[in-house]
C-alpha cells in the first residue's frame, strides 16, 4: 500500500467556502481506481489544508497523480505552497494496531 499526503495553504478563499466545496467534491474521490480511503485535512489556525490518501499500490497512486483531480488540485489558484509526500505502509505493525491493509481490505 502507498500513502500520499497533500498539503497547501488557502489564498483568496475563505475556509467556509473551501469546506462547502469540499463537501461537493468529496464524491469525486469514490471513482478513483485503487483509492482505499481519503481523509480531508484542515488546520484553520495555521492555514494548512490537504488530504491523506491510501492507495492499494504504487500504480494506483501514480495514475491518480496523472489524472484530472490531481491536476485540478495542484494547479488551483487558491491552493498555494502545494506539496506532496509519498510513504510506504509497514503492514505488520499496522495490522497489529488495527489498520486495514491491502490484505485485509
Amino acid at each position: 500500500m502507498k500513502i500520499l499526503i497533500i498539503n497547501f495553504n488557502l489564498s483568496g478563499l475563505d475556509v467556509d467556502s473551501f469546506k462547502s466545496q469540499a463537501h461537493i467534491d468529496a464524491m469525486d474521490f469514490r471513482g478513483v481506481e485503487g483509492l482505499i480511503s481519503k481523509y480531508f485535512l484542515g488546520d484553520e489556525k495555521d492555514n494548512l489544508f490537504g488530504g491523506v490518501y491510501i492507495f492499494k499500490d504504487s500504480e494506483s497512486l501514480d495514475n491518480y497523480k496523472k489524472g484530472a483531480i490531481f491536476e485540478f488540485l495542484s494547479t488551483h489558484e487558491n491552493f498555494i505552497n502545494f506539496t506532496t509526500k509519498e510513504h510506504e505502509v509497514i503492514d505488520g505493525p499496522s495490522i497489529i494496531a488495527g489498520a486495514k491493509t491491502d490484505t485485509l481490505v
